[in-house]
């Protein structure tokens, strides 16, 4: 069976993030996020200067506290004229009212919002117990409403799999409804007091669980006469290839259903590296002159032997870069929505054993089969605790031998536990020079020097095979 591969973008409501629109008839926006600390002024205008340069649209700084908050008054000061800038803000809300007078967006997690840092405790709220906190959620959360209209300031509301709330844990468990109600409960919140400048990402280092829960949250907001805006990312999609693949994987996945107003191309590298990638499939799903249409690139679903359908895709492109992309992005739907289980690349510029690679690492960026380590491994922002990209590559020559094993590497602890929970082992920085190590969400060791900690992650997992643990 051949698949007519089409695209036609759905239709959100506008949203102004300083001088540009999202959603509506607007372009799909790129955007980043600087690895900079937030307090050293100097080093953040450089960066941010170079992923302007690279073509970002948005950019986002983390803003731990009310000292961050006068930093980024001073960087907002020194870019004003480039881009927007959002202030991302972690557990403190009066932090969020603060940047909100700020710049020209805040991202606010509405896992810790107004709720502790997650503990991973289950608790049993009644009805009542539960709708009155809701009602502190309200009474909060008005109150940022109110200071946004006052400056003209956004909001987003970004939600990690990993960083849920054990209110909404309690009740919803870790699925892709805990996620989708984690936002509308905020959007419901919004709306009920007329404001409507929010943009909404809702991110999950596993691409299938990503595109199921945006896919979901489409359909409630729908369901509930809501259009806001979306922002799409795989979170810890790690770097090189690898990451370059995940990413593409999911949110290609949802540019193809029409979903996307903006996106981030979540590297562990650069900040201003993501921008280009970022680029190439914004223009590849948003071009009516793409190759999607001109012949050729097509795709079949077959039947094979062992009963399982196949994905069949053929493209003549020749740069390999661009080919990896656009494949990706294109296999990924295919795969979860025909149920495949077998995916075959042809490209007459390229060799077999190749295509065969791309295809095996597509496979498991799906999350259908796993043929070696995989990593997961956050972009790193102000909060990094350790070189992360050095770090990455002394875990992966120490574990590239461990087959079928999902590993993170974690810059710090506001994510850290929460989005590796789907990992079998985790590397989180937890102070300057100390590393705790993770098996599943259990800290197994805490504090450990890092010169120590790649050197102990492996004598951890090889304890753990000898003794049957894992």
């Amino acid at each position: 069976m051949e698949i007519k591969l089409e695209y036609q973008r759905r239709e959100t409501s506008q949203v102004q993030v300083g001088n540009i629109f999202l959603g509506s008839d607007f372009p799909i926006r790129v955007q980043t996020m600087a690895n900079t600390s937030t307090n050293d002024i100097d080093g953040s205008v450089d960066q941010a200067r170079r992923c302007i340069e690279a073509g970002a649209e948005l950019l986002r700084f983390t803003t731990q506290g009310l000292r961050e908050v006068e930093s980024l008054k001073e960087i907002h000061a020194q870019v004003l004229t480039a881009v927007p800038l959002v202030a991302d803000v972690h557990f403190q809300a009066d932090v969020a009212d603060a940047a909100a007078q700020v710049v020209e967006a805040v991202r606010i997690n509405p896992g810790n919002y107004i709720d502790p840092a997650r503990k991973f405790q289950h608790i049993d709220y009644t009805d009542e117990e539960y709708r009155a906190e809701l009602a502190r959620l309200e009474e909060r959360f008005v109150r940022l409403l109110d200071i946004c209209k006052a400056h003209g300031t956004a909001i987003r509301l970004g939600v990690n799999h990993g960083s849920l709330s054990d209110r909404i844990m309690s009740r919803y468990g870790d699925t892709p409804e805990g996620m989708v109600e984690s936002v509308m409960e905020f959007l419901r919140v919004a709306v009920r007091h007329d404001f409507q400048n929010i943009v909404i990402s809702i991110k999950a280092s596993n691409t299938r669980v990503m595109v199921e829960t945006v896919r979901l949250l489409v359909k409630q907001m729908h369901h509930e006469h809501m259009a806001f805006p979306l922002h799409l990312g795989v979170t810890e999609a790690g770097e090189g290839e690898d990451g370059r693949i995940k990413s593409a994987v999911g949110i290609g996945a949802l540019l193809a259903d029409g979903i996307g107003d903006t996106i981030r191309v979540s590297l562990s590298e650069a900040p201003e590296n993501e921008i280009p990638v970022a680029q190439q499939l914004v223009d590849y799903f948003a071009d009516e002159e793409s190759v999607r249409y001109d012949g050729s690139v097509t795709a079949e679903v077959l039947d094979n032997i062992g009963g399982y359908a196949e994905v069949r895709y053929t493209s003549m492109e020749e740069d390999w870069e661009t080919f990896c992309l656009q494949t990706a992005a294109e296999c990924g739907r295919l795969l979860w929505d025909y149920k495949a289980q077998e995916l075959t690349i042809v490209n007459p510029h390229f060799s077999e054993t190749k295509l065969n690679f791309l295809s095996k690492d597509i496979l498991q960026a799906a999350r259908v089969r796993i043929y070696k380590t995989e990593y997961i491994s956050c972009p790193g922002c102000g909060r990094t605790l350790f070189d992360l990209q050095k770090t990455i590559a002394e875990v992966k020559a120490a574990t590239a031998h461990l087959t079928g094993l999902k590993i993170a590497v974690m810059g710090c602890i506001v994510n850290g536990p929460g989005e590796m929970a789907d990992a079998d082992y985790g590397y989180v920085g937890a102070g300057r020079g100390k590393v705790s190590l993770y098996r599943g969400k259990e800290c197994v060791l805490k504090n450990i020097p890092q010169e120590e900690a790649v050197e102990q992650l492996l004598a951890l997992i090889e304890s753990d095979r000898e003794s049957g643990t894992k």
